[in-house]
């Protein structure tokens, strides 16, 4: 009798997992080397704690890229973004198929798994058609802010051509790192004329939506109709951004506040840039943004945990999540057995594992939010401020992030990495859960609630 020796692929969460710690170490690897450096080397944890922060699209940084890292670093950190932004199974994939290799089936669920598909079905086509509707998207971005900043004295035209592919590709993975604080000229960073935060705006919108709601919109063409999630999706991300604009328009426009001097239409150009970048963009629309005030620090962070859309640049609890909760809680009060909306009924395992992922995430940022307080001497709500985007992948910062100890900057990387995976990813990564068949049914109980 012949014994197979043959292994069980990994499952598709542990694979993801696995690859971005795999790349997270070579990112820190190639950033350690001098060739990366300015003026040395990085030391080992800067150089972790930067290639996390790009891998997992955040931006929290705790070196300066512009006055820290050569152009062969700057380089090694657009390429991290890019491949944390479009993820590295994507990558992977590509690259297979271009060597003629045949994609296996464990190799398709995983990146199913990782775009947020329902179905392996067609994914390669899927996947090389959004991959290329990616870089169409970031090379019309580069093209935009280049012809819009060639004409800057502060900056020469090899700084031009280097700061526009870079922002364009930083804006629309929602990584949050920018070029200008360190640049001469540039004292509160990235540029806040109207064009640039409309441009920057627009790509971070879009890097928002999410890979399953990119290609829904590339095949419109043919179905002529948007999936459920397409249509969730579009109407909490509206209601998401009308809600921050207002409210930092009202809370910053106040006597005292940071937008206060502007002009009405600057404020309210101000105040949409960044409440479209607070849930997961990472840029600062708003001068003195270590200035706002404690209203509008609430205000971001309820943004930044909820997030962008699933399987999209950003991370937090993600939109879906924030919609199916908010869908049961409405059907509830309706009176209804099950959770409805559009003329769909949403699965029951759907609205358990939206329960599921708000539960962990808040257990896991309350945790590191108390770890924070009590090895630093923060306030509470910049601790909160400090986990919360990291948690979001966001990378907006209240001015901690340089003032991290060891055991703190290890927090936030861990916070960068369970966002960027998702609550759901990592707990099955971590406890290998099968999909067995539950032979037992124990009697149903009541117990108290609310």
């Amino acid at each position: 009798m012949t014994i197979s020796t043959q292994r069980r692929p990994l499952p598709p969460p542990v694979r993801l997992a696995g690859g971005l710690i795999g790349f997270m170490f070579l990112g820190a690897f190639l950033l350690r080397m001098p060739f990366s450096g300015r003026d040395g080397s990085l030391t080992w944890n800067e150089a972790l704690f930067t290639a996390t922060s790009a891998l997992t699209v955040t931006g929290l940084t705790i070196i300066t890229p512009t006055s820290d890292l050569s152009i062969i670093g700057m380089l090694i950190l657009l390429t991290l973004i890019q491949i944390g932004g479009v993820g590295f199974m994507v990558i992977a994939v590509v690259i297979l198929r271009l060597l003629g290799r045949r994609i296996s089936l464990a190799d398709r669920l995983t990146l199913s798994n990782s775009l947020g598909l329902l179905s392996p079905a067609a994914i390669v086509t899927l996947t090389r058609n959004v991959l290329a509707t990616v870089l169409l998207i970031e090379a019309v971005g580069a093209l935009l802010l280049y012809f819009h900043w060639r004409g800057d004295p502060r900056l020469s035209e090899g700084q031009v051509i280097l700061y526009a592919i870079f922002h364009a590709v930083s804006a629309f993975c929602n990584a949050g790192f920018e070029l200008f604080s360190g640049t001469p000229g540039y004292p509160d960073g990235i540029p806040r004329d109207t064009l640039s935060l409309t441009i920057m705006g627009w790509l971070i919108f879009l890097g928002g939506l999410g890979i399953p709601v990119i290609g829904d919109l590339l095949l419109y063409w043919r179905q002529r109709r948007f999936s459920l999630h397409t249509r969730i999706t579009f109407t909490v991300v509206a209601f998401l951004v009308f809600v921050g604009m207002v409210g930092v328009f009202i809370a910053e426009g106040r006597a005292g506040g940071t937008l206060a001097e502007e002009p009405v239409y600057r404020r309210l150009v101000m105040s949409l840039f960044q409440s479209v970048s607070a849930r997961a963009g990472g840029l600062a629309g708003i001068p003195d943004f270590g200035e706002i005030s404690i209203a509008t620090r609430l205000l971001l962070i309820m943004l930044m945990f909820i997030g962008c859309a699933p399987a999209s640049m950003g991370g937090g609890i993600t939109t879906g999540t924030f919609a199916v909760l908010t869908i049961s809680v409405w059907s509830y009060a309706r009176g209804l057995t099950e959770a409805q909306f559009g003329g769909r009924t949403l699965a029951v395992g759907t609205v358990r594992k939206a329960a599921a992922v708000l539960t962990v995430s808040l257990l896991v940022v309350f945790t590191s939010i108390w770890l924070l307080v009590l090895t630093h001497d923060v306030a509470l709500d910049v601790a909160a401020f400090e986990v919360v985007s990291a948690f979001a992948t966001c990378g907006l910062s209240l001015g901690m992030t340089g003032d991290l100890n060891l055991f703190g900057e290890l927090v936030i990387v861990f916070m960068m990495f369970w966002g960027r995976l998702g609550a759901l990813t990592l707990i099955v990564a971590i406890t290998r859960q099968q999909n067995n068949l539950q032979m037992v049914r124990f009697p149903e109980e009541q117990i108290l609630i609310g």
